[in-house]
């Protein structure tokens, strides 16, 4: 121990290694006792550092190793066994922390090296989002210019507003120097330049449609960069200008171009497209963006639907202009038919009152004739007169039917009458003149057939004798029959025609007729024609057999309106025909319709020859008819007075009159306020005369002014003496009798 108290004295340039070790043990103790200070420091203000004991025992560790250098200033002189106590304890502490710390090091390095490697990680996914926030902003920004540029070019519908909207909303926005639209020309074989942003009429350049760069863009959907020297990016002059700036392309879909032709543009069936070019400023280092060239792609979609709802808008205002059109066409046909029917009207009605007036003369003056003494060829003469008279008087009723009955103004007259008597009634007028051709008609009735039924019993006959008469006039030799039966659900869903649609019910029944004949026949294709008005096959024109051609045309439309059907069946030429037809009637005792207040017709077994002293009174104007209708009725014996104004008339009239004939359609006098007059000057029934109206005109309006005047009666010219002769005998029965129409 005294040896390591002493110190031997040292060379002298071992003196001057000892001072600098000395120097050098005071600056190392000097740092280490400075970085724990340092270490305290970044403790206290880290406030997130997980590893603060390994830098406290970090710290001990230094301290430990600045203590024992600067102990060790110490041993350069003479010292104590003290100073070598606390020398050695210093050193074997600083041993102890130093191993410690190694080893702890050992087991933190791969944590920190974790945590290094999770900060790295984060380090990265920070910057990756910070690139999908620029990307977020980025599309946020182009969603904000493609909805202010759609609400631009959506704010109107009209194409070229929509187009030159698009060019410079886009020029706006990006910052353009030019931008351009190219249309197909009408053959579809050019780009014409028809749009641009800077020229306000643009030239009208072409270019071949089938140039690669064209092709290029038209098949795809993406705007695609191209050559600034382009024939379709060269839309203005370069002049002064050493670097064009960067062209981008897309297409623009164009939907729907029907009748949209701008500078020769096509009416294209197939989907086409337009070009749009957009250039950025020349001489400047911009580029295309990536969002950039995004909102150009979505403009342009949007530009393709804003076309097509214009062209839809345009589409439905060409249709509601021509709808207009055709309404105002639709409406002035509609007048022009009205102020035609009115006029065919009025011109049937006074055409219908004057033929009747001078029929009436001739059939009454021929049936006077007829009962005077005359030889045997007068009287076929005026057998004949009167035959053609009645034929032109029937042919006079179908004209005026079938007049009602394309107007619409005909209606059937719903009653109940005997159906039985109608078939007989039409037999026996038809056995006559069928007897003359030396032809036998026959008359079947099934046993199920009702007697009476409901429905219009003129029409019915109409029907039925216009099918027979025309069996008799086609015939010249042979038999006839009619046969009249309920038909049964099972034969009418045999038809097929598109015009008749049986629905049975308990309240009505389907009535089939066939009139078969064995005349001549007719060849089938020319059956349809027997239905036509005044048509007539070549076959039946060539016979010498009269007719019109009316008759199977009204009897057609009789049957629709009682919701029937009628055909025509024949083999051919020299087999004979069959017609049927079947009308909708009701069941007499299942019907709540009750009868009409007038007679439909005169019954012959109560009429009587001759009305000696009956004293009528007839009002005329014409005096052709007044003078007839006199002689008619001094021939059966009547007393008759005639005027013809109605001062004159209320100056004669009397409780003496029995009977009164007027015709109520007299021009300049209203006969129905004559018969008013009648009413209020006799107000007692049994001290009026019957009112008869004597007219050429019997529609239903004339009719119903009839009754609603309160006349007893409406007579049709033109009249014979047996029709004047059931007139008078049915009034003075019954006071009152209404002639159907």
């Amino acid at each position: 121990m005294e040896a390591c108290n002493c110190i031997e004295p040292q060379w002298p340039a071992d003196e001057l290694l000892m001072k600098y070790q000395y120097i050098s043990d005071f600056f190392i103790a000097l740092a280490y006792f400075s970085i724990p200070l340092e270490l305290i420091y970044f403790v206290k203000k880290s406030a997130v550092f997980p590893y603060r004991w390994v830098l406290v025992q970090f710290g001990a560790f230094i301290v430990l190793c600045g203590a024992t250098h600067l102990i060790n200033l110490w041993t350069f002189s003479m010292h104590s066994k003290t100073v070598a106590i606390v020398m050695t304890t210093a050193k074997v502490l600083t041993a102890v922390v130093s191993c410690a710390t190694a080893l702890m090091l050992v087991h933190i390095i791969p944590d920190l090296l974790s945590v290094k490697t999770r900060e790295l990680f984060l380090k990265n996914k920070a910057a990756e989002l910070d690139r999908e926030m620029g990307l977020i902003r980025t599309q946020e920004e182009t969603g904000r210019h493609v909805r202010m540029l759609t609400h631009e070019i959506r704010s109107t519908l009209d194409r070229h507003t929509i187009l030159k909207t698009t060019l410079v909303e886009l020029g706006r926005t990006l910052a353009l120097e030019e931008c351009a639209l190219w249309m197909p020309t009408r053959t579809g074989l050019e780009l014409q330049l028809s749009y641009t942003l800077r020229q306000q009429n643009p030239v009208g350049y072409t270019v071949p449609i089938h140039l690669p760069v064209i092709n290029q863009v038209f098949s795809s959907n993406r705007a695609l960069k191209i050559s600034p020297n382009s024939p379709v990016a060269r839309m203005r002059p370069l002049a002064g200008k050493h670097m064009p700036g960067e062209v981008v392309a897309v297409r623009v879909p164009l939907l729907h171009l029907s009748n949209f032709q701008i500078n020769d543009w096509p009416e294209l069936s197939t989907k086409r497209y337009a070009l749009m070019v957009l250039m950025l400023p020349s001489d400047s280092a911009r580029q295309w963006h990536v969002h950039e060239l995004e909102l150009v792609e979505v403009v342009a979609d949007q530009v393709a639907v804003a076309l097509s709802h214009a062209a839809i808008l345009e589409e439905s205002m060409r249709a509601r202009d021509l709808l207009m059109e055709q309404n105002i066409a639709l409406d002035l046909a509609r007048r022009e038919a009205e102020t035609a029917i009115r006029a065919r009207n009025d011109f049937l009605a006074v055409m219908n009152h004057e033929m009747r007036t001078p029929m009436h003369a001739i059939i009454a003056l021929s049936s006077l004739l007829q009962e005077t003494e005359l030889t045997p060829e007068q009287r076929l003469m005026v057998e004949t007169i009167l035959k053609s008279s009645h034929l032109l008087a029937t042919l006079i009723n179908d004209v005026l039917d079938l007049s009602r009955l394309e107007d619409g103004s005909l209606q059937l007259e719903i009653a109940t009458f005997n159906l039985h008597s109608v078939f007989r009634e039409v037999h026996n007028l038809i056995k006559p003149v069928a007897s003359v051709k030396k032809l036998s008609v026959s008359l079947n009735l099934a046993a199920d057939l009702p007697v009476q039924a409901v429905g219009d019993e003129k029409r019915l006959m109409q029907i039925v004798l216009n099918v027979v008469g025309n069996a008799v006039k086609f015939s010249k030799e042979g038999s006839i029959s009619i046969t009249a039966f309920v038909a049964k659900s099972e034969s009418l869903r045999d038809f097929r025609s598109p015009e008749f649609y049986p629905v049975q019910s308990d309240n009505h029944f389907y009535l089939r007729v066939q009139v078969k004949d064995s005349g001549s026949g007719i060849n089938p294709q020319d059956i349809p024609k027997l239905f036509t008005k005044f048509a007539q096959t070549q076959s039946l024109a060539t016979r010498n057999s009269g007719g019109s051609g009316l008759g199977l045309a009204i009897c057609k439309r009789f049957v629709n309106l009682m919701e029937g059907h009628i055909w025509i069946e024949s083999e051919g030429p020299g087999k004979g025909c069959t017609a049927i037809f079947i009308v909708k009637l009701g069941f007499a005792e299942r019907s709540n319709e009750s009868k009409l207040p007038f007679v439909t017709k005169v019954q012959a077994n109560h009429v009587q020859t001759n009305f000696p002293g009956l004293k009528v009174l007839v009002m005329d104007d014409n005096g052709v008819s007044r003078s007839v209708t006199k002689g008619l009725l001094v021939h059966l014996g009547c007393d008759v007075t005639t005027v013809s104004s109605i001062d004159e008339f209320l100056h004669v009239i009397s409780q003496e009159h029995e009977v009164v004939f007027m015709d109520v359609c007299m021009p300049g006098i209203d006969g129905y306020e004559l018969a008013a007059r009648i009413h209020e000057k006799f107000t007692k029934r049994h001290e009026r005369p019957v009112l008869v109206a004597l007219t050429g005109n019997i529609d239903k309006m004339t009719k119903e002014n009839c009754m609603r005047v309160g006349m007893d009666g409406v007579i049709l010219k033109p009249v014979s003496v047996d029709k004047m002769r059931s007139v008078l005998s049915e009034l003075l029965e019954h006071r009152v009798l209404f002639e159907a129409m």
